[in-house]
Formats: structure tokens, C-alpha cells, sequence
């Protein structure tokens, strides 16, 4: 089982095999999460959605939230309309 050892600043090294399983890198985040039983859990931060922000193309034009509103409205209403 890997283990590490605390320094004196309070930074420990994370073994290799740990790193590579979490698919660590130079730069990655941990998040540590308390259990309701106590337990610790150490985890790879997972990215924020505006952190991906431009990471797909898209082929057409931009579209507005009120666009993306109106659409999505129109949408919900015609399939009420033809189910009712």
C-alpha cells in the first residue's frame, strides 16, 4: 500500500503509482471531502463548466440566452400541444 510522510511544512509527496492511477499532474487540483462517518477522501478536482468554456467548436452563428430561451419554449409548447 503506498504511503507518504507529512514534512515539517505540512507537504507530502504523492507516489507514483497514486498519481498515475488519478491521472495527476504537475498542477492538479485535490479536493478533500469529510464523510459523514468522518472518513477523509482525497480527490482530483473535477474542472468547472466555465473552465470549458471554448474547449467545442461551434459551426454556426452565436446564440443568445433569450434565443436559447425562446426556442426551448417554443419546443416544450408544441410537444404539449401534439401529445394534449
Amino acid at each position: 500500500m503506498p504511503t507518504a510522510t507529512i514534512t515539517s511544512k505540512g507537504q507530502a509527496t504523492i507516489p507514483v503509482a497514486v498519481r498515475s492511477d488519478m491521472g495527476l499532474k504537475p498542477g492538479s487540483k485535490l479536493e478533500f471531502i469529510q464523510d459523514v462517518d468522518g472518513v477523509w477522501r482525497i480527490v482530483k478536482r473535477k474542472r468547472s463548466i466555465m473552465e470549458l468554456a471554448g474547449v467545442i467548436e461551434w459551426p454556426g452563428s452565436p446564440v443568445s440566452a433569450d434565443e436559447m430561451s425562446a426556442k426551448a419554449k417554443q419546443h416544450v409548447a408544441d410537444r404539449f400541444l401534439k401529445e394534449g
